[in-house]
């Protein structure tokens, strides 16, 4: 694969987890498989127990992928909390966001390494699978690529819909459907990516955030502070496993479109309850920097302390 301009230097895929060791093994079979193999994992897990634990020591031991477990007690929902622990303590220029629940693409990686641009996060898709298919996929279909074959999900009982033309092969059309799509690039929890430095200045996720557009919170402020989104759901994509969501209730979803509405009203790029508990003041809420304009370099922003 040619090296793009403005490539990033050291790229690392942040995993977050809970409690879904059996899909989580099939995600870390994905990355195994990825034809882009110059990446480190960093999973982001909320307090699994021992069973999430031997999967990722056995995938360690196995020593095709550089496996990084960033872990703190099970303590409710706190999926903002553990992924500023990563964030603020790697070393990684670029990070890719997704979810323990969805397995990759084996060009997955690499296509968020050759899109990367100064000035942009990249949003990327997924295709969400029922029970059904999301069982039936076994380890030999994830090294041999068969899930994301569109014959194979719909004989293995996929509902055949225009939602399956992520998948599609060819590569001009994948580009031409990421042109012409009417869906806003935002910043999705299971498929999306940006500079480290990025994040560290939008003092990383809010930690006030719920279940229920946690992601697209932090997208919103990485746009207040100056970046674009770029539309790579075609081009880069993902499978989401189903799985029930007992986290999912009104009142969160209440008071995280309450944050989200204040952070749009006021333009807001910087979150005090983030990587560092620090406020900024009042001026520096509303004003947008300049986009970054050069790749940015590995070092801990300086307005953080440590978590």
């Amino acid at each position: 694969m040619n090296t793009p301009a403005h490539s990033p230097e050291n790229i690392g895929v942040v995993i977050t987890t809970y409690n879904q060791p059996a899909w989580l093994e099939k995600v870390l079979l994905g990355y195994e498989a990825q034809i882009f193999t110059d990446f480190r994992v960093l999973i982001a897990d909320d307090g699994s127990g021992e069973a999430t634990r031997a999967v990722i020591e056995k995938f360690q031991q196995r020593g095709k992928l550089d496996i990084e477990h960033v872990w703190h007690e099970d303590r409710g929902f706190r999926k903002c909390q553990i992924l500023n622990k990563v964030i603020f303590h790697t070393d990684c220029d670029y990070l890719v966001f997704t979810d323990g629940d969805c397995i990759p693409e084996p060009d997955f990686v690499g296509k968020h390494w050759q899109l990367a641009r100064p000035g942009y996060f990249l949003s990327g898709g997924y295709v969400k699978l029922n029970m059904a298919v999301s069982t039936a996929i076994d380890i030999n279909d994830i090294r041999a690529g068969n899930p994301f074959n569109i014959d194979w999900l719909t004989r293995h009982g996929q509902k055949n819909s225009h939602k399956l033309w992520k998948l599609v092969k060819s590569r001009w059309l994948k580009n031409l459907l990421d042109t012409i799509t009417p869906t806003k690039a935002t910043w999705n929890g299971m498929n999306s990516s940006t500079w480290t430095e990025a994040i560290r200045a939008c003092n990383g996720f809010n930690e006030d955030m719920q279940y229920g557009g946690l992601d697209r919170e932090l997208g919103e402020r990485l746009c207040n502070l100056g970046l674009k989104g770029k539309q790579v759901r075609y081009s880069v994509s993902c499978l989401h496993l189903d799985h029930p969501r007992a986290y999912d209730t009104p009142e969160t979803w209440a008071k995280n479109y309450a944050i989200r509405a204040e952070v749009k009203r006021l333009g807001l790029y910087w979150t005090p309850n983030g990587m560092s508990k620090t406020s900024l003041q009042s001026t520096a809420f509303a004003t947008k920097v300049p986009a970054f304009e050069q790749p940015i370099a590995r070092t801990k922003h300086p307005k953080v302390a440590a978590v």
